[in-house]
């Protein structure tokens, strides 16, 4: 028994066509800042009739070959406006793939996974200058399709450029952006050196906080001077030498005798070694001295 059936070929649902690129200030007409702040190409009109024909799925994603380099690349496609023959890149994207004005490029559909995770690492110390990168970073992002490891992309705020280098993304190498929730990560700028913080050395106060409360009133106990019992003077000390009594220090109690327009700086003061050391030798130290070896013996 014989199957009778008719042999169709396959058809390539693949689109990959060779362009001549060129950087978006070679387009003509007015300058077009939208191209140079994302990541999308303009391709010509006849682009867009063979992917039509091919019924490629959205978003339009596509993969950048330059053979000569060995390097790859993805992007998205902003408009079908170019000449025949030529398609038009940022200046960021010509810098990654080392292309020069007129060289060959080979432009191939691709379906890539949503991106679920992205690191990016600033290439100056400058970008941290920014009060919210990560909010920068979503506003540019919006103007990209797709990111690939390995790439630096350009991000335009406040009238300057900064390069960030793509080191991780997930669930692949190359991931798509479009309406996507993506955790965004930053590591630290190729160097950057964080601050050194010297610590302060211990210090005394150099104010006494009883000298701040104001002097008592009333009967204060124990605030005279001891006198001997047979009249005279100590040697040690005279009645001139005795201080006051001081108040006891009580956080919170404001002081009375604060003149307007002063400040009162209570600060600690460290002893120096000069004082260290006259410490030391007043302090009796036994076995200090040298010995004597007694006569005849050793």
């Amino acid at each position: 028994m014989f199957q009778f059936g008719f042999m169709f070929p396959e058809i390539n649902r693949n689109f990959s066509v060779s362009y001549f690129c060129y950087s978006v200030a070679m387009l003509p007409g007015n300058e077009r800042q939208d191209v140079e702040r994302g990541g999308k190409i303009i391709m010509p009109p006849s682009a867009l009739e063979q992917l039509t024909r091919l019924n490629i799925s959205y978003p339009m994603l596509f993969k950048l070959t330059n053979k000569k380099a060995n390097r790859v690349s993805h992007c998205g496609v902003l408009e079908f406006v170019a000449d025949e023959g030529k398609v038009y890149l940022p200046h960021w994207m010509m810098q990654n793939m080392n292309l020069r004005e007129g060289d060959s490029i080979q432009v191939e559909s691709i379906d890539l996974p949503v991106g679920t995770f992205s690191k990016f690492q600033p290439v100056s110390p400058d970008f941290l200058d920014i009060t919210n990168p990560k909010a920068v970073l979503e506003n540019c992002l919006r103007s990209f399709a797709c990111l690939t490891k390995g790439d630096v992309i350009a991000v335009k705020y406040n009238q300057k450029i900064y390069e960030l280098s793509v080191l991780e993304t997930k669930p692949g190498d190359a991931i798509s952006i479009i309406e996507c929730d993506m955790n965004v990560e930053f590591a630290a700028p190729i160097g950057y050196k964080e601050p050194e913080f010297r610590k302060k050395e211990d210090e005394e106060m150099a104010v006494d906080p009883a000298d701040l409360m104001p002097e008592p009133s009333g009967f204060v106990p124990f605030g005279g001077t001891g006198n001997r019992l047979d009249g005279k003077v100590r040697k040690d000390s005279t009645s001139s030498d005795m201080p006051a009594p001081k108040a006891t220090y009580v956080r919170g109690i404001p002081d009375y005798d604060y003149q307007i327009g002063t400040i009162t700086f209570m600060r600690k003061s460290t002893k120096t070694n000069n004082t260290k050391d006259k410490e030391e030798k007043d302090d009796f130290k036994p076995f200090s001295g040298s010995g004597n070896v007694l006569k005849g013996r050793i």
